[in-house]
C-alpha cells in the first residue's frame, strides 16, 4: 500500500511539474512574440523605417528553464535617490527597492532591483520594477551595454525572476537613445545563456 501510494505521488509530482513546464514555456514565447511585434511596428519601435521593413525578429538563446527561478525578494527600504549612469551624459533618477537572493546550479547569487522615480510617478507603472544586469556573456553573445528584465512588485516576498526574458535596452539597436548602464554590483558571475543574445547583426 504504501509503494502504490509512494507511485501515485511521484506520478502526480511529475504531471504537476509539466503542466508548471508548459505553462512557463508558454510566458516565454509569449513575451517573445510581444518584443518582436514591437520591433516591427512604426510608433513603437527604435528602428529607423527602413530597418523595421527588414526585421525579421530577435535572436534568442534556447529556452532553458533552470535560468527561471524563483527569487526571494528583500525589500531594503529607506534607500537614497540616486543617478543611474546611461549611455549618454545623462543620468536617470532611480531609486534601489529591494534585493533578488536566488540560486542556479547550487550557487547563489544576488541583484539589485530598482524603481524610476519618473515611472512609478505613473499609475500603470507604479509597482514596476527594474533588473539591469551584466554576465559572463556580456559583450560576446550577448549586448555588451548590459541586459534588462522587467517585474511588477508582488504581493509576497518571492518573485518569479526569467532570464529567458532578459532583453536589450534600444541602445543595442539605435544611435540617439540614453540608456541605463547597469551598476557595477549587478554583474552575474556565470554565462546567463538565456533570453536575448546580440552579435551585432539586427
Amino acid at each position: 500500500m504504501k509503494k502504490l501510494l509512494l507511485t501515485l505521488l511521484l506520478i502526480q509530482a511529475v504531471i504537476v511539474s509539466a503542466q508548471t513546464d508548459s505553462a512557463a514555456l508558454k510566458d516565454i514565447q509569449a513575451f517573445r512574440n510581444e518584443l518582436d511585434r514591437e520591433y516591427k511596428t512604426p510608433g513603437e519601435s527604435p528602428l529607423a523605417e527602413k530597418e523595421i521593413a527588414a526585421f525579421k525578429g530577435h535572436d534568442f538563446f534556447a529556452v532553458d528553464l533552470k535560468f527561471r527561478v524563483e527569487a526571494k525578494l528583500i525589500v531594503t527600504g529607506n534607500e537614497k535617490e540616486f543617478k543611474m549612469k546611461t549611455s549618454t551624459e545623462a543620468k536617470r533618477d532611480y531609486v534601489k527597492y529591494g534585493e533578488l537572493h536566488f540560486s542556479i546550479d547550487g550557487r547563489d547569487y544576488t541583484l539589485n532591483v530598482y524603481q524610476s522615480l519618473d515611472l512609478r510617478k505613473q499609475e500603470k507603472y507604479k509597482d514596476y520594477l527594474f533588473v539591469p544586469f551584466t554576465d559572463l556573456t556580456t559583450g560576446h553573445t550577448s549586448y555588451g551595454g548590459g541586459r534588462y528584465i522587467d517585474l511588477r512588485i508582488p504581493e509576497g516576498n518571492t518573485i518569479t525572476l526569467d532570464f529567458n526574458k532578459a532583453y536589450n535596452p534600444y541602445c543595442a539597436y539605435a544611435t540617439g537613445y540614453s540608456c541605463p548602464i547597469p551598476p557595477r554590483e549587478n554583474f552575474l558571475d556565470l554565462k546567463v545563456e538565456a533570453g536575448i543574445r546580440y552579435t551585432g547583426d539586427h
